[in-house]
């Protein structure tokens, strides 16, 4: 039995993502093989070889690969599949796009945002936002996988693997790519911080974030919102945390202003510890805290950094 994980990377480096993915694979069982598809992705190829449980990392370069759009990717991990028993990759916004598409190719069922590995055909996955869990078992020849990554500690980099290349596919042309605007920032990522501090609709404006921003360096931390905060217009939606956001599985995770809504729950819920700032006692956002300060958000923040 063989896997084929496919690496999230920028062309340099890989995502934290991967590391996650793979340590879902490596419950699979078998040999893991790693596929990195991008345009001078040399640096990115070696970094996967060097992850523990990784036999072989298999290396295509092509212009078109430069950004992971769905078409050519999908086009080139079907080229691959018929030497694979599964295909995983991380549930992000890219495994998201082109995952779907190589399940239709193959024509088998895709199981989504995998929370646990209990067999090789058994997966475990969160339903209706987080309060009902599902197993299912597979039954088609081909697994085709995506990983709630929030679920699986990121694997060890001790291994030694061979690097080969291969030649990518000829190009769909259904999609090319245009433009992107990403919001920068000197805080850590989203969804890799060890510490995430978010605000919810109590933060009232987007000017008040920088109290968050303020405790956010003190802590090394990364910034989320609430959607009803990105719906109100503070923050873009780069930073949300949620069913239709980002998840998130930090160390600590610090609501402030954030209800608790379980849509909202249902993507920081696995945090190892959450406290919450909330001026209403009865806030749902209580129920899940390990520890709740009931206080004006923005008499608490400037006194927490000042602690800090």
């Amino acid at each position: 039995m063989t896997v084929l994980l496919i690496a999230e990377h920028d062309n340099a480096s890989l995502k934290e993502a991967t590391h996650k993915a793979l340590s879902a694979a490596a419950k699979v069982g078998g040999d893991i093989h790693v596929l990195v598809a991008g345009y001078q992705a040399a640096a990115a190829a070696e970094h996967a070889a060097k992850l523990t449980g990784v036999t072989r990392v298999l290396h295509i370069d092509a212009a078109e690969l430069e950004r992971p759009l769905a078409e050519p990717m999908a086009a080139n991990i079907v080229a691959l599949a018929a030497d694979y028993d599964h295909i995983v990759a991380p549930a992000t916004n890219n495994g998201k796009n082109y995952m779907p598409r190589v399940a239709a190719m193959l024509d088998v069922m895709q199981v989504s945002e995998v929370s646990d590995v209990k067999a090789a055909d058994i997966f475990v996955r969160l339903i209706y936002a987080g309060n009902a869990v599902q197993t299912v078992q597979a039954t088609d020849a081909k697994k085709v996988i995506t990983v709630r990554i929030a679920s699986f500690p990121p694997a060890s980099e001790t291994g030694n693997a061979v690097v080969g290349r291969k030649e990518a596919v000829a190009d769909p042309g259904l999609s090319s790519y245009v433009g992107e605007t990403i919001s920068r920032s000197d805080l850590p990522e989203l969804t890799s911080a060890k510490v995430v501090i978010s605000g919810g609709r109590g933060m009232q404006s987007g000017e008040n974030f920088k109290l968050l921003e303020a405790v956010a360096r003190k802590l090394n931390a990364a910034v989320g919102a609430s959607r009803a905060a990105v719906d109100a217009g503070f923050v873009s939606n780069d930073y949300q945390v949620g069913q239709t956001g980002k998840v998130v599985a930090p160390e600590l995770y610090i609501a402030v202003g954030i209800s608790g809504a379980i849509q909202h729950l249902a993507g920081m819920k696995d945090s190892k510890i959450i406290a919450a700032i909330n001026n209403d006692q009865d806030a749902p956002i209580f129920q899940v805290a390990d520890f709740g300060l009931v206080a004006d958000l923005f008499e608490a923040l400037p006194q927490l950094e000042k602690a800090l």
